[in-house]
This record gives C-alpha cells, sequence and structure tokens, in this order.
C-alpha cells in the first residue's frame, strides 16, 4: 500500500504552474513587438484582461469539480468521454510541446554562457532529470520548483533595479520615438489583432493548476490563479515597456534580439553579470516549465486511465505514489519529438499555439456547459454569463489569429504542423474509445476469412471474446433517492452510450424504519426489459447515504469509486462533492 503523500501548499502549487507562465516573459515580449511593434504593452495588458476574466471560470469549474484533468474533467461531467477525450488530446499536445521548447530554449540560454555544449544531448539530458524529478514524487519536485521560482522572481526585480537607474540617467526619449515609428503590419488594428494573438502564448501554463489540483491543500487552487495573473499583468507588459524604451524597433525585432531579448536588455544596462544572471535565471525557470509539463501530464493521464480511455498498464504507482510508468512515457515521446524536429523547436509552435488555446476555449465551453447542466452542484464562486462570452470570444479571436499567421520562410503553417502531431493522437484515443466494437469487427473478419484454418481462427476468437468480457464484466453502481422513471432512463442511456459493461446496480439507501420508492422495483423490472443487454440489479439499504458508505461499498462489491454515479446534488447536500472520492455526475 502507497504511503499518503503531503499536499502541496500555496506557495509550492504556484511555483510549480508559476515558472510555466512566468517563463513566458523570456519570450512574449520580443514576440508582442515583433507584431505589434510599439503597441505590444497595449496588447500584453489586453491579454491581462482575458486573463482575469479566466481566473473565475477555472475558479467555478474546479471550484465545482475539485479534480484532476482541468479541462477534460469539466467535460467528462458535462458532456460524454468523446467531447471530454478531444480536451485531454489537445492538453496532451500542449504539455508535450511545452516540454520540447521549454527544454530546448533553456538550453540555448544556457549556451549563450557556455558555447562548448551541445544542444540537443543537453536538451535530452534536462529532459531525462525532470523527469526522474517527477518519479521521485510531486512533493520533492515542488521544493525545485519553489527554489527557481524565488530565483526567477528575484532576477526579474533586479533587472528592473537596473533599467530603471538606467533610464533615470539617460531617459526615455527611444520610447517616445519608437512610439511615433511606422505601425508594424500596415495598421493599428492589424498590428494590435496578430500581436494580441502572438501575445496569448504569455499565459500558456494558467491551465496547468487544473490538471493538479487534487494534490494541492484545500483552498489553494483560487489562490495560483490569483498569483499567476498578477505575475503575467505585471512582469510581461513591464518588460515590453522597457524594451521599447531601450532600444529602437528595428532592433527590437531582429533575430538575436527576438530570441534573447531579456539578456540583451541584461547587458545594456547592468554589462555582463546582468547579462549572465538573466541566461541563468533563463535556463532554471523554462526548466521549471518542464517540471510543470511532466508534474501536469501525469494528473491528466491517471484520470483519463482511471475512466478507461486509456490502459490499466499506466496506472502503476512506485513507493513514493508516481506514476512513473506515464511519466516514461511523455518522456520518450518528448525525447522523439525532438529528434524528429532536429532541434528546431519552431516547427512545434503550431502544436503549441493551437492546442493551448483550444483547451482554454474547451474550458470556457466547459463553464458554460456546467452552468446549464449542473446548475445546482455547489461551487464557491460564479462567472458571469457575459465574462465567459467575452473570454471564449477572445481566445477564438487569438486562435484565429495564430491560424492565419503568416509562417515564415520554408516553414509550414502553424494548422500544417498542429495535424501532424494532433491527428495520430487523436486516432489513438478515438480506437480506445471505441475498441469494443473494432474488437467485434476483428472477430467478424475472422470468421469470414480464416475458415480454412479454424484452428487457429478459434484459439483467436476464444481470447478477443475473453477480453470483451473481461471489459463489460466491470460493474457500475448508480444511487438513487427516488423512483423517477425518466431520471433513471437517462442514467440507463448514458451507460449504453458512454461505458462498456454489462450489469449495473441501482441503489437506494433508507434511514432505518423508513419505506423505499414505492414504484421502484416495478420500474427497474421496466427498465430492464427495455435494456435486455443490461442487467439491472435493484439493491435497496438500510442506513445514510456518507463518503464511508461509499468507500465500503466499493470495497465490498469491488467496483472502483469512479464507477459509481450520482445525480448532481443541491445545496442541501451535507458533503462536497470531493468528499465523495470521485464519485461521477451523470444527470
Amino acid at each position: 500500500m502507497n504511503a499518503p503523500h503531503k499536499k502541496l501548499n500555496q506557495l509550492a502549487s504556484t511555483a510549480i504552474c508559476g515558472n510555466d507562465i512566468s517563463s513566458s516573459v523570456l519570450y512574449v515580449s520580443a514576440l508582442a513587438i515583433a507584431f505589434a511593434g510599439q503597441y505590444a504593452w497595449i496588447t500584453l495588458l489586453i491579454v491581462s484582461l482575458v486573463l482575469f476574466l479566466f481566473r473565475k471560470i477555472y475558479g467555478e469549474v474546479v471550484g465545482a469539480l475539485p479534480l484532476n484533468g482541468g479541462a477534460y474533467n469539466a467535460l467528462l461531467n458535462t458532456t460524454s468521454k468523446g467531447t471530454a477525450s478531444l480536451a485531454a488530446t489537445l492538453t496532451l499536445l500542449s504539455y508535450m510541446a511545452t516540454a520540447v521548447i521549454s527544454a530546448n530554449e533553456g538550453i540555448h540560454y544556457l549556451h549563450h554562457l557556455i558555447p562548448v555544449l551541445p544542444v540537443i544531448p543537453v536538451t535530452i539530458a534536462l529532459l531525462c532529470v525532470f523527469a526522474l524529478l517527477a518519479i521521485i514524487g510531486i512533493t520533492e519536485s515542488a521544493k525545485v520548483a519553489i527554489g527557481i521560482f524565488v530565483f526567477h522572481l528575484v532576477s526579474l526585480v533586479v533587472l528592473s533595479v537596473f533599467i530603471i537607474y538606467f533610464l533615470l540617467l539617460n531617459g526615455v526619449g527611444t520610447f517616445f520615438e519608437n512610439w511615433h515609428f511606422p505601425t508594424t503590419g500596415g495598421s493599428i488594428s492589424s498590428a494590435i489583432f496578430l500581436g494580441f494573438a502572438a501575445s496569448m502564448l504569455g499565459v500558456s501554463g494558467f491551465e496547468s493548476s487544473a490538471n493538479f489540483v487534487e494534490e494541492q491543500e484545500s483552498g489553494v487552487f483560487p489562490k495560483t490563479l490569483r498569483n499567476m495573473w498578477y505575475i503575467v499583468s505585471i512582469v510581461n507588459p513591464l518588460m515590453a515597456v522597457f524594451a521599447l524604451a531601450l532600444f529602437a524597433i528595428p532592433v527590437l525585432q531582429s533575430e538575436a534580439y527576438q530570441n534573447t531579448l531579456l539578456i540583451q536588455m541584461g547587458e545594456h544596462v547592468g554589462g555582463y553579470w546582468i547579462a549572465s544572471l538573466i541566461a541563468i535565471d533563463a535556463f532554471l525557470v523554462l526548466s521549471g516549465a518542464v517540471l510543470t509539463s511532466f508534474v501536469g501530464v501525469t494528473g491528466l493521464l491517471e484520470r483519463m486511465t482511471l475512466d478507461r480511455i486509456l490502459p490499466p498498464f499506466f496506472l502503476k504507482k512506485n513507493k513514493k505514489g508516481s506514476s512513473y510508468r506515464i511519466v516514461i512515457m511523455f518522456l520518450l515521446l518528448s525525447v522523439s519529438v525532438l529528434l524528429i524536429t532536429n532541434g528546431d523547436v519552431r516547427l512545434l509552435a503550431g502544436v503549441y499555439t493551437i492546442s493551448f488555446l483550444s483547451v482554454m476555449a474547451l474550458f470556457g465551453i466547459g463553464n458554460i456547459l456546467l452552468k446549464i447542466k449542473r446548475n445546482s452542484l455547489p461551487r464557491p464562486e460564479k462567472a458571469s454569463w457575459i465574462a465567459v462570452i467575452i473570454a471564449i470570444f477572445a481566445v477564438i479571436v487569438a486562435l484565429i489569429g495564430n491560424v492565419v499567421m503568416p509562417p515564415k520562410p520554408d516553414l509550414p503553417s502553424n494548422l500544417e504542423v498542429f495535424s501532424y502531431y494532433f491527428v495520430p493522437t487523436i486516432l489513438f484515443i478515438a480506437v480506445m474509445l471505441n475498441r469494443t466494437i473494432l474488437l467485434k469487427v476483428v472477430l467478424k473478419i475472422l470468421d469470414a476469412f480464416f475458415d480454412p484454418i479454424r484452428k487457429f481462427s478459434v484459439v483467436i476468437d476464444r481470447k478477443i471474446k475473453q477480453i470483451l468480457n473481461k471489459i463489460n464484466q466491470q460493474e457500475f453502481v448508480f444511487f438513487t433517492k427516488g423512483d423517477n422513471i425518466a431520471t433513471l432512463n437517462k442514467v440507463m442511456l448514458y451507460i449504453e452510450r458512454n461505458e462498456h459493461t454489462k450489469k449495473i446496480k441501482i441503489v437506494t439507501v433508507l434511514e432505518k424504519g423508513k419505506l423505499g420508492p414505492p414504484n421502484l422495483e416495478q420500474e427497474i423490472d421496466f427498465l430492464d426489459r427495455e435494456y435486455p443487454e443490461i442487467d439491472i440489479e435493484l439493491i435497496i439499504l438500510e442506513g445514510t447515504f456518507t463518503p464511508k458508505l461509499i468507500q465500503e461499498l466499493s470495497v465490498k462489491w469491488n467496483i472502483p469509486v469512479n464507477f459509481m454515479f450520482i445525480g448532481s446534488p443541491t445545496e442541501k447536500f451535507p458533503y462536497k462533492i470531493e468528499q465523495l472520492g470521485g464519485v461521477r455526475l451523470i444527470i
């Protein structure tokens, strides 16, 4: 039995996801200036406003459903497994691209200090180091994340002090000269549109906290959202203003300054030592973003495996409670992508951009569905309808901007690169979701074409049927407190369409001395005839419906808690959804 691990406090949780979002300052200011020129700081402030709206959106969804999985979890509890799996696929691609880009860019910054370093081998080594940290355990890896996070903030403060002192001595004339520079892209609206689309990459990592919320102490999650918003709102626009006050726009838009803008700023105002400090900081915080990817993807894939979208092979844990097989698989995927692109991680920009922004949009959609389908579910805060709609619209605008953005010479478009990785991944997920149907198709093909070698066919036939039986033997439980035939029929429709099973227990828990719903047995008998392929068993228990009872029944019947369902509870329900241990909502 694995020992329970300590949950993360505010600083540790903020550090893990904050390293990802705060590392954006190393590239997003330069990226915004490349498209928006002198209006870059305005586009970054617009991004901050969009992120402010998403604070409430994430707070409402995760507050109502405080389970790992982010957008996947939100859609799983409001729609179907297929829709939720789309969000999961996009999130997985986003994490994969984040890990590779952050590791490679971090080594490039280190290469600025140590030119003899071989970039590709050292990048692979860095990925392996953080995979090992993730395997050791999230609590231990959080200590590393905190150290990186604090060092990063201190480095930015030191750089800002030197820049302010430099500007006090030399003035801000360059900023006003840049303000009258011809607009990038031909018009102000076009510059701000493309600048905003590019600048939205500066909030990548904001979704990470929702993917490991179960590892956080109670009440920590909304504080991580607040802290990340403060960082993005202050640091990114400020660095864009500083850059425009130090260098002319043509210089800022050059290739050298685009790749290492903060190093150039540090060297300009403080010389070699400040530049070296920023280079070391960049390496460390980008490395921290790699750790965020490993932590976030582990929480996501664990949840998908528990829901039988991925094979149970991935659920094996070590003594530290880490799903090491997920970490190793993600490491191998990341290394393969790095080798396939031969270190030119710009090719992953399309995957990174489109998948991340799509996940943000899907989370907003999940919020809307939660309002409509699970309106009675208790939640600590609510986002207004107008805020949700504006936020989704803003993300879609950014997504369109990145799709129509002209590609760099000799490189495919963002959409093309995205499709290279998205299509095979979603096909694999589709196969897993429909594996029983595909196995039945395989059976028919074998029966039709392998009659001459009957013995071989019979053996294969028997094996596949064993697999089908094993899948369908998994029992499910629905706790009901009434005999409403419409509600029970919705339960059966959901089971029939979304789960692979041949048996469901309909359970009602009655307090001592109370009689059950008078028509419940008749309704169950009717449903049993209507759904002949599913065996429906009615169980009436005497007692009180509590989290403890759920755990006892899970052990007694050998049915995992995440295969137990309830209807959406109201404010009168005495327990929070997270206290039920993973029970799913389907009505």
